[in-house]
């Protein structure tokens, strides 16, 4: 949608709505609790924004135009949408304050999470978030969390999962360690570079065991089950790291490595428990998630 084309606010399609159904500036500014000249102001300010005459002034009488009566039926929607949204509000704000736990690896927290947590604040700031760190799977089921974020497809019958979205994995590192080392053109170049893995060398090879990469134990110069302490060490010139490329991108020192080779897929599941996934507040904050994760 293009966004820049929308050039009112709701204020001014609020008053030619009201002044639409009251008839008059007098009974519309009366329904709204604003003074006449004010509600005029905001109905002349929505003319000027869509460049079209709303109405026929003829005295104190109001007539709709053809531009107005077309615009009518779409404004309605919108107050009804907006009525939806109060009422919706009002109903909900008591319950869904409260405490929800989500769990997902360290990197997803301190990297993905920060700025979807903040848009849930905006609009909900009675809920308080307890973020889980980790990279071992929580236990739903034994409510270690009430939502997870996973890499892998929840088998467990008792858990509510979706797929949000099919990311990738990718090679990074930074400029200065490819300047000093040089930029692989080929895998065959990986051979001569040092790598940082996620887990024992000889574990975390066997994540590259259908790929015919050039790597041995022998390339893992440093290895960390933490994935911000990995990336950090990889934006310090210490080797080359996988990461997602949600992650990678925000990063303009960092550098994808190798950018013809094929991506690791990642799928990106959230999973809550069957029962609390029927609360309001676990919903909202499930909910989401799935959005701001699928995009």
């Amino acid at each position: 949608m293009n966004w820049q084309s929308v050039s009112f606010d709701w204020n001014q399609a609020r008053a030619f709505l009201v002044t639409a159904e009251e008839g008059s500036l007098s009974a519309a500014a009366r329904a709204l609790g604003l003074t006449q000249p004010t509600l005029g102001r905001q109905v002349t300010a929505l003319e000027e924004a869509l460049g079209v005459t709303l109405f026929e002034r003829a005295g104190r009488s109001l007539t709709l135009t053809q531009s107005g009566m077309e615009l009518l039926d779409h404004v309605k929607s919108m107050g009804e949408a907006a009525s939806r949204i109060s009422l919706t509000a009002s109903g909900q704000s008591q319950e869904i304050d409260g405490h929800v736990c989500i769990s997902a690896s360290d990197a997803m927290a301190a990297f993905i999470l920060p700025p979807i947590l903040k848009h849930l604040r905006a609009s909900a700031p009675g809920i308080e978030v307890e973020i889980v760190a980790t990279n071992s799977v929580s236990d739903l089921q034994q409510r270690e969390a009430d939502i997870a974020i996973r890499h892998v497809r929840p088998e467990q019958p008792d858990l509510i999962a979706k797929l949000v979205k099919e990311s990738f994995a990718l090679f990074y590192a930074s400029k200065g360690y490819l300047d000093k080392k040089g930029r692989p053109q080929s895998t065959g170049n990986l051979s001569n570079h040092n790598f940082i893995g996620f887990d024992r060398p000889d574990r975390f090879l066997k994540h590259f065991s259908q790929t015919n990469l050039p790597l041995t134990t022998q390339n893992f110069k440093l290895t960390t089950m933490s994935g911000v302490v990995g990336w950090e060490l990889a934006r310090n010139d210490l080797g080359i790291i996988i990461m997602l490329e949600e992650i990678g991108e925000k990063f303009p020192d960092m550098e994808q490595v190798l950018p013809s080779f094929d991506p690791f897929p990642v799928p990106i599941w959230l999973a809550t428990h069957r029962e609390l996934h029927t609360s309001q507040r676990i919903r909202l904050v499930f909910d989401l998630l799935a959005d701001a994760l699928s995009k």
